[in-house]
């Protein structure tokens, strides 16, 4: 990791700093589109041939049996069964707050306007299977799902040997999500975002992926005859802010937990000593080359830097405007410090909340804005799998009382038709 001093750099070389590493998503789009309209036009035929080609699946059947996923506890310890649980548990209790509370008033006497929400009928949830097996990302989008009320919850996830690992099928067995397919990539969105004659599509797809996953998710929300998506995403980021009060060991692990995420990832330490930062490179050093995903970890710290600041202000101020997808704030005087932050998409405070305890258990989602994003979305919700409707009654003095103020408006932007349907009833 690069080690950079704040005041030392100049005001271009921050703006570079700020920026992520670029995705050429007009090269991507290009691979990605003609697999999608292919999708689209010939439904499970073409996203069982892209399967074959990507993934190496051979089974055409890409729907799981159910008595594979009632059966799946068998394959799984009892201690992995007992992890999922307890994370399911903790999971399922902070999002159940989430749940919108529905509102009346009257604006005016006569005029009562009401806000209600309704579940999203039909979501398909996306869980990436390539280098890891990710029951955790089940849970965080099945959960809320789950307690929005959706009717119908479907999950795509790549694979492996025709199979999806046993931990998957146990966590939507959890849930009590019985449609699972067999196939992951672009041309699993594409199968969520279209549908087919024997899969009926989706109204909104949510979870991560790779980059050609993300370009899929980004086509089909612009499709006419695609599907909502739940947010832009890209690579997993961490920003760390410490003082002297952190524990290097601790900051190590945290920037390492994360740059094991995909090669690229990118990881930041913001600190106003010295020292710190001098130990916590000796330590990631150390531990990286010891890691099982140690080569992922090299490239991504590639991307990674560590920025020397003035104070722990200024460190905000970066931060705040990097935007990061998870920041650890790793302080003395956590409560003046936390009232700073603006712009990140899940908060660790202290040095005992590393964010790996976001990512499994803790109870927040760890489906989060990544690529800036975080300054203008929230991770997801309860809410997210959830539509607003408003309603309106008026009563016939009360739109009398009304009506000149409609009409003075309709007619002052040219709209006579929209006068007149209320000078009608009047």
């Amino acid at each position: 990791m690069k080690t950079y001093f704040y005041n030392k750099l100049s005001k271009s070389k921050r703006e570079q700093l700020l920026k992520r590493s670029a995705v050429n998503f007009e090269g991507i789009y290009k691979i990605v589109k003609p697999i999608l309209m292919d999708v689209k036009k010939n439904g499970l035929t073409a996203a069982i041939k892209y399967s074959n080609k990507f993934d190496g699946a051979t089974d055409k059947n890409l729907l799981v049996n159910e008595n594979d996923i009632n059966n799946a506890h068998k394959f799984l310890s009892a201690d992995v069964k007992r992890a999922i649980k307890n994370a399911f548990k903790n999971i399922y209790k902070f999002h159940k707050e989430q749940v919108p509370t529905e509102y009346i008033i009257e604006t005016q006497p006569g005029v009562t306007c009401s806000r209600k929400y309704l579940p999203i009928e039909s979501v398909g949830l996306y869980i990436p299977g390539g280098t890891a097996v990710l029951p955790s990302t089940l849970l965080m989008l099945g959960i809320p799902a789950l307690i929005a009320g959706c009717k119908r919850i479907i999950v795509c996830s790549p694979p492996n040997d025709n199979q999806l690992h046993p931990a998957i099928l146990y966590t939507a067995n959890l849930l009590g999500i019985k449609e699972l397919y067999k196939i992951g990539g672009a041309q699993a969105v594409g199968l969520m975002a279209f549908g087919d004659e024997k899969i009926q599509k989706v109204n909104k797809i949510f979870g991560p992926g790779n980059q050609f996953v993300t370009a899929a998710k980004n086509l089909v929300s612009i499709d006419p005859d695609g599907c909502a998506i739940d947010m832009p995403a890209g690579p997993s980021e961490l920003l760390v802010i410490a003082d002297n009060s952190a524990n290097p060991k601790f900051v190590a692990a945290d920037l390492l937990s994360q740059a094991e995420h995909g090669n690229d990832s990118q990881v930041i330490l913001l600190t106003d000593e010295i020292d710190i930062a001098k130990k916590v490179i000796a330590e990631v050093k150390c531990k990286a080359s010891k890691l099982d995903r140690k080569n992922i970890v090299k490239n991504s710290l590639k991307n990674s830097f560590i920025v020397v600041t003035e104070n722990i202000e200024q460190a905000i101020n970066f931060s705040n405007e990097y935007a990061p997808e998870h920041l650890i704030l790793s302080v003395s005087n956590i409560r003046k410090y936390e009232k700073l932050i603006t712009n990140a998409g899940s908060l660790f405070l202290g040095n005992y909340s590393p964010e790996s305890a976001g990512d499994y258990a803790s109870g927040t989602n760890h489906s989060l804005p990544t690529s800036c994003y975080a300054k203008t979305f929230g991770g997801v919700t309860v809410e997210s799998f959830m539509k607003s409707m408003t309603t309106q009654r008026l009563t016939k003095s009360g739109l009398k009382d009304l009506s000149e103020t409609i009409i003075t408006l309709a007619e002052l932007e040219k709209l006579d038709a929209h006068a007149n349907a209320v000078k009608v009833r009047i």
